[in-house]
């Protein structure tokens, strides 16, 4: 007997939906959504999410009325990894289901590049907790603040490797670490580096953009 195909939700649909017109040609046009996870840990199959922050940009700012942050509600606990991020198991926190959570996230990313430090984890993350929902992966085409801080800096400037990380990208912007290690924290830190890359990079057309941050290799990271 067949198997058949699972129903995808409403949402899923309209998210999916929203790429069918394509993205639009120049920068300044485009929708890029800032996004940064707080896990309990770097396990891409094991660890959990316990906060997303998102934040949207358009020509050149910030909107700021569409930033959102969420608490997820889990069961996977890593008491090591409290140091960083501050989340305890049991805080008064109001936490959110995870499905929840990635139906907000969707909506935000409808139709967005997404944009995010060491992108592949974030990403990785969330197209884990998507599988676990019986949800496919993120379409969203992807930038690496990372990535693209070594190809905006002079040659003989460049690491060889390409890692930096977002202590380093905020000290060289002069961004303050106020929130550092909240998702909505690193998310605001990732954009506004963002937009000091962009200024130094002045790319027009966006898929040049997005060429900028092929071939990365990841596992470098990890």
């Amino acid at each position: 007997m067949a198997e058949t195909t699972p129903t995808l939700p409403e949402f899923w649909k309209a998210y999916e939906a929203s790429f069918r017109q394509g993205l639009p040609k120049k920068v300044s046009e485009a929708n890029f959504v800032v996004l940064d996870t707080e896990t309990t840990g770097f396990d891409l199959k094991n660890d959990r999410i316990l906060s997303i922050g998102a934040l949207r940009i358009k020509n050149g700012t910030i909107k700021a009325k569409e930033a959102f942050e969420v608490f997820l509600d889990q069961t996977t606990f890593d008491a090591k990894t409290v140091e960083i991020h501050g989340i305890l198991k049991k805080g008064k926190v109001a936490r959110i289901p995870e499905l929840e959570g990635l139906q907000i996230l969707l909506r935000l990313l409808e139709n967005a590049v997404l944009v995010a430090h060491h992108v592949r984890f974030d990403v990785g993350m969330v197209n884990q907790a998507l599988k676990r929902q019986g949800l496919p992966k993120l379409m969203n085409p992807e930038l690496d603040t990372s990535v693209l801080f070594n190809k905006s800096l002079p040659r003989l400037k460049r690491k060889q490797e390409g890692h930096y990380s977002l202590d380093e990208l905020s000290e060289y912007f002069d961004i303050p670490k106020t929130d550092r290690h909240t998702a909505l924290g690193d998310a605001y830190i990732t954009a506004i580096a963002f937009l000091h890359i962009l200024e130094s990079l002045q790319p027009v057309s966006l898929e040049k953009l997005l060429k900028k941050d092929r071939f990365w290799e990841f596992w470098k990271f990890l």
